[in-house]
């Protein structure tokens, strides 16, 4: 590990592919599509591999969809490409309908605008509209697509009976890293609310936040409740998981870069909080150490902090069996999804790497940045 240059991501392709086998076999045993939500995860190196087991990405715009129709469906041509944006720009809309197989639309009005030039450019293009069922259990305010006055979907109240006549199917996205009986809940309001909006409809998305490949999820649950639902309405059922693909697949490898005492131990590492690891600060969470504990746990406790210049750029206090020395590896688990796909360059931080360990132990690294990276972000 210590030929490494630090900060660097590290996907395990054997712990990314046993995600993906689980997914599959929720696919199997339930007959529902799962497609892969980028904005999650998207290290496209490993798209080989997830081409072979999901059916598709879910863009959240024109980039998105750019990245998965060049390299998902390189890997399986019969992958679909679905792409959903709050509102869509003109200038953008041509090629979004060009390159997508599915468009969802957030509300009457968006769909309204752009359906004739979306159908004149691709006939064939599936046409979803997203609501909102206004029920969600989900922990955190900032990732509840159901808060009080959401942007994210159009609810029964502002629901156009004109739009039935465009659309194919229907998308609610309510949960975030939850398990089968929150999906359940949500379920029951959004059939209560739209369920009479069914008729004629080949598909509904059940959105994401599931977290399948969590080691306490009810998978079995999850298949009986989709194949309840496609018997009941007889329609097609979508998943699209980011967080369950990358769930728990590698981590961020850090290195100690000092070490002193200020009314308690603090170690500076080569890595960020802020710019590194966004949603430790923004959901909040404490990642998990490898080999460390909770302060006070272990017989040496250290406060483990950013190299930047923001106070609250840190990861959280952590004790350890020896003390900390400048040169020590620190590693974060968990760190594939929702992390590289967020990070910023505050401060001209360096990106970390990004490295896939193979299934033979060796590790491979894909991609390296520098000044050049931070620079072309800026004018």
């Amino acid at each position: 590990m210590s030929q490494i240059s630090t900060p660097c991501y590290i996907c395990e392709e054997e712990l990314l592919e046993k995600n993906l086998k689980i997914l599959e076999y929720v696919q199997q045993q339930s007959g529902a599509k799962i497609i892969l939500a980028l904005k999650g995860f998207a290290m496209w190196s490993t798209f080989d591999l997830a081409a072979k087991y999901l059916k598709g990405c879910t863009a959240s715009g024109l980039y998105e969809a750019k990245l998965a129709r060049e390299e998902f469906c390189k890997y399986n041509k019969n992958a679909e490409v679905h792409t959903y944006s709050p509102a869509y720009k003109e200038e953008e809309i041509e090629e979004i309908a060009k390159i997508s197989d599915h468009i969802v639309f957030n509300s009457p009005n968006q769909l309204q605008k752009y359906i004739c030039k979306v159908k004149e450019i691709n006939p064939n293009i599936h046409v979803s509209l997203r609501v909102n069922p206004e029920v969600s259990s989900s922990p955190v305010d900032i990732y509840n697509p159901c808060g009080l006055y959401s942007r994210l979907g159009t609810t029964l109240q502002n629901f156009d009976e004109k739009v039935l006549k465009y659309i194919d199917g229907l998308n609610f996205h309510a949960l975030c890293e939850q398990n089968a009986d929150a999906l359940e809940e949500v379920l029951a309001a959004f059939e209560e609310k739209f369920a009479k909006y069914f008729t004629n409809l080949k598909y509904i998305n059940f959105g994401g936040g599931h977290h399948i490949t969590k080691k306490d999820y009810d998978v079995e649950k999850l298949i009986w409740i989709i194949k309840e639902f496609r018997n009941k309405y007889n329609v097609d059922v979508y998943l699209e998981p980011g967080e369950a693909v990358g769930w728990e697949t590698g981590y961020l490898e850090s290195t100690v870069l000092d070490v002193f005492e200020n009314g308690m131990n603090i170690a500076i590492l080569d890595t960020s909080a802020e710019a590194h690891m966004p949603d430790t600060l923004a959901m909040p969470y404490r990642a998990e150490v490898r080999g460390a504990g909770v302060a006070n746990e272990k017989k040496y406790t250290y406060r483990l902090g950013g190299n930047t210049c923001l106070a609250g750029d840190i990861m959280g206090d952590y004790s350890f069996d020896a003390p900390l020395h400048v040169g020590d590896t620190i590693i974060f688990e968990d760190q594939i999804h929702y992390t590289f796909v967020k990070n910023t360059t505050f401060n001209g931080v360096k990106l970390p790497s990004l490295a896939i360990k193979r299934k033979n132990g060796e590790i491979e690294i894909i991609k390296e940045f520098g000044y050049e990276d931070y620079k072309n972000r800026l004018s």
